[in-house]
């Protein structure tokens, strides 16, 4: 009976100890998104750079590239993600992946025009040596009309 009881609460303590970390991380995760936003709105490549892994990839409208292509596009203002309206954010967790939802309408300057598109953004990351990476950003444009 001593051992089903230790068994039962060791196995709780493990449940909490793991929801405790999930909410942490969904916390990181959704402030890693929302500031990786306000970087890009203000052409910051220093932090983007930091939060890209080296094999990340971005998927865009007009084609799809690795880091290096997307801070250099960041930089040279070719897109200038100005600011993303975010209506919802979903989080999901596969392990040290998070794949995250944000459901936005992105004002942006592309070749010197502004445009307004609405897009279902996903985001994946991953976490390695305790550290959250994005590994992918990809655009997909949604029916909807624009919510501005």
């Amino acid at each position: 009976m001593k051992k089903v009881i230790i068994t039962i609460l060791c196995m709780v303590v493990g449940a909490t100890i793991t929801l405790a970390q999930e909410s942490t991380d969904l916390k990181m995760i959704e402030k890693l998104s929302k500031d990786k936003w306000q970087w890009m709105a203000e052409k910051n490549v220093e932090e983007l750079d930091k939060l890209f892994d080296e094999k990340s990839m971005f998927v865009h409208m007009g084609g799809s590239w690795g880091k290096q292509q997307e801070l250099d596009v960041i930089k040279s203002g070719n897109i200038w993600y100005k600011n993303a309206e975010v209506y919802s954010v979903t989080v999901n967790f596969i392990g040290n992946t998070a794949i995250l939802l944000n459901d936005i309408d992105l004002e942006a300057v592309v070749g010197g025009n502004t445009v307004v598109n609405p897009f279902m953004v996903t985001e994946v990351y991953v976490k390695e040596n305790g550290v959250w990476k994005m590994g992918s950003l990809s655009f997909s444009r949604l029916l909807r009309a624009s919510q501005n």
